[in-house]
C-alpha cells in the first residue's frame, strides 16, 4: 500500500485540473475566442471568483491578462510546495535555485501538456462529430489554429487527411524531452 502516493496523486490531479483551466483561460483570452461558447462561460466561471479579486491588485498590461498569468504563477507555485512536502522535503532544504528550476519546469510542462491535451480533444473530435457543430470543437479549433496553422503550411492536408496535429504533438514531445520536462510535477 502506498497511501503517501495515492494523496500525492489527488493533489496534483486536483491542481492540474484547475491549473489547465487558469491556462485555458488566458488562453482563450490571448486568442480572442467566442466568449459565448458554453465551455468558453464555463472556464470564466470557474476562474472568476478568485481572478476577479486578483485583478484589483494586477491590472492588465497591454491587452494582456497579467492577472490569470499571476494566478497561473501562485497555483504552480503551491501545487510544487505541496508535492515537495509530500515527497517529505523541506522547503528550506531545497536551494533556490533548483526550486527556481523546477518551477520554470513545471509551467512549461503544464502548457506543453495542455497543448497536447487541446490536439487530441481536437482530433478526437473529429472524428466524432465531423460536419455537425460542437461547442467543444470550436474552442479546441480556436486554442490549437495559432500552433496548428504553421504546421499545415509545411505538410498541407492530403487527401482528406490532416497530419498536422501528429507533426504538433511529435514537435512538442521532443521540445519536452529535449528540455527534460517528462518527469516534471
Amino acid at each position: 500500500m502506498n497511501p503517501t502516493g495515492a494523496l500525492e496523486l489527488i493533489v496534483t490531479m486536483i491542481c492540474d485540473i484547475y491549473i489547465m483551466i487558469v491556462v485555458a483561460r488566458f488562453i482563450l483570452q490571448l486568442v480572442r475566442a467566442d466568449f459565448y461558447n458554453p465551455v468558453s462561460q464555463f472556464i470564466v466561471k470557474a476562474t472568476s471568483p478568485v481572478l476577479n479579486p486578483l485583478r484589483r491588485i494586477v491590472p492588465g498590461f497591454g491587452g494582456l491578462d497579467v492577472a490569470s498569468i499571476a494566478l497561473f504563477m501562485l497555483l504552480v507555485f503551491l501545487k510544487l510546495c505541496i508535492w515537495l512536502m509530500l515527497k517529505g522535503y523541506g522547503l528550506a532544504l531545497i536551494p533556490s535555485l533548483d526550486f527556481l528550476i523546477l518551477f520554470m519546469r513545471s509551467m512549461a510542462n503544464t502548457i506543453i501538456n495542455f497543448f497536447t491535451f487541446c490536439i487530441f480533444i481536437m482530433v478526437i473530435l473529429s472524428w466524432v462529430s465531423q460536419g455537425s457543430y460542437n461547442p467543444m470543437a470550436d474552442i479546441m479549433r480556436q486554442v490549437t489554429e495559432p500552433i496548428m496553422a504553421p504546421a499545415r503550411k509545411i505538410i498541407p492536408p492530403m487527401g482528406g487527411l490532416d497530419l498536422s496535429p501528429m507533426v504538433v504533438i511529435l514537435l512538442l514531445m521532443v521540445i519536452k524531452e529535449f528540455f527534460l520536462l517528462s518527469g516534471t510535477p
